[in-house]
């Protein structure tokens, strides 16, 4: 028995130089506890993303997807995603009715194309290639996106320099992920929608619909801050103390004047109207429609003559009935807005916009809407951050809902 045990003794001698070698080498690949887990021994960055490879609703077609991204080189930089929102868009994009579509594609590793969900979000640089160097890109910098289809409900991506924009230093000082992460759809596309179609002077008055939205929100403060005043039309509530509530809410950041679409379309609107504007003798010279339908045609009757009527949103699935009244005799002008293509059209533009936003934002002149932070982590299971892509569908959510990326 011991005779048959030897060979195997025997065999147990003192390793060579190249031996240990090998050994140590292997000891030095093999990952411990204590590295972060989504760098691998080659350099490849472990990213999830929430990916569909058909349209539908999200809970339907969304997925978690698992894969590596190489190591940044030539003009790429690879990115950690740091607060990403679910917008209305977002979810309208999955669905296919969105006008800008995303973008399907094989390079995250599966047979057939699939796309990452989401348009807006901040990221920090965490490696870059010697062409972005050379473009001013650092280790460290926030980017948020250039435009739409990026896809940004992800931990990690690689992108390029034409995808992104830049944060300079001085515009994040201060600045929190989810303010950076927010910025570029709902504040822009008030901000713009304020100044580009007629200019209003201090005193001048607005009108829109959506006014709880996150568009909304920030008409009524950037408005209040360069001394515009707004009437603000909301859903009304079955629960009205809610009701009410809403409105001093949007008073307390500065609405003027906060009515439902039912008392917009009662039969006092336009006595009502020249009371909250002295009279009559101070105009309405801007509407802000993202809902359609007949309260946005009334809405369109109080502006003053050579009034503009701007629609951003449908969000009520009817059509925008205009009366030939108002645009022969009132010379009323009616107008669309989509911040996506302003954006591509005007990208130093956007990149001024942002940076005052974020300006007003620093001294406390701008903050937007409420938000759910909903905690991703590399440990976060796919279910449970669909399910909650699913409450923002349904309607369940207090403020708007934003992805913050913790230990990915």
């Amino acid at each position: 028995m011991a005779t048959k045990l030897l060979p195997s003794v025997v065999s147990i001698h003192k390793p060579s130089r190249s031996s240990l070698q090998c050994l140590r080498q292997f000891r030095v690949q093999a990952p411990t506890q204590q590295q972060r887990r989504h760098i691998s021994v080659y350099g490849y960055e472990q990213a999830k993303a929430l990916t569909f490879s058909e349209h539908g609703e999200p809970p339907d077609v969304l997925s978690l997807h698992k894969h590596s991204i190489s190591p940044a080189h030539g003009e790429l930089m690879t990115l950690r995603f740091l607060a990403s929102p679910i917008n209305p868009a977002d979810i309208n994009q999955i669905q296919g009715v969105y006008p800008s579509k995303p973008t399907f594609t094989t390079s995250l590793g599966t047979a057939n194309p699939i796309a990452v969900a989401g348009n807006e979000g901040v990221a920090e640089i965490i490696g870059l290639g010697d062409q972005v160097k050379s473009e001013g890109f650092k280790k460290g910098d926030w980017v948020i996106m250039n435009g739409p289809g990026f896809g940004t409900w992800r931990t990690h991506a690689a992108a390029t320099t034409s995808s992104v924009l830049k944060l300079e230093d001085h515009a994040r000082e201060g600045i929190t992920p989810i303010q950076a992460g927010t910025v570029s759809i709902n504040p822009c596309t008030a901000y713009r929608m304020l100044k580009d179609f007629v200019e209003l002077k201090e005193g001048d008055w607005f009108i829109q619909n959506g006014a709880n939205s996150g568009v909304g929100r920030a008409a009524i403060q950037l408005g209040k801050s360069w001394g515009l005043k707004s009437i603000n039309v909301i859903r009304g509530r079955d629960d009205k103390a809610a009701e009410e509530k809403l409105k001093q809410d949007l008073k307390a950041i500065g609405a003027d004047v906060v009515i439902t679409d039912a008392e917009l379309q009662s039969q006092g609107i336009k006595d009502m109207s020249k009371e909250w504007t002295n009279g009559g003798r101070e105009f309405i010279r801007l509407a802000l429609n993202c809902v359609n339908g007949k309260a946005a045609t009334t809405m369109a009757k109080l502006l003053a003559p050579n009034g503009h009527f701007v629609t951003y949103g449908a969000m009520s699935k009817q059509p925008l009935t205009i009366p030939a009244s108002m645009l022969i005799f009132k010379n009323i002008h009616f107008h669309g807005f989509w911040v996506s293509r302003w954006a591509q059209d005007n990208p130093e533009e956007k990149k001024r916009t942002v940076e005052d936003v974020l300006d007003m934002t620093r001294r406390g002149e701008f903050r937007d809407m409420p938000v759910d932070e909903i905690k991703w982590e590399w440990e976060t299971e796919g279910q449970d951050l669909i399910a909650k892509v699913k409450d923002t569908l349904e309607g369940y959510r207090e403020g708007k809902g934003i992805f913050v990326f913790a230990k990915t």
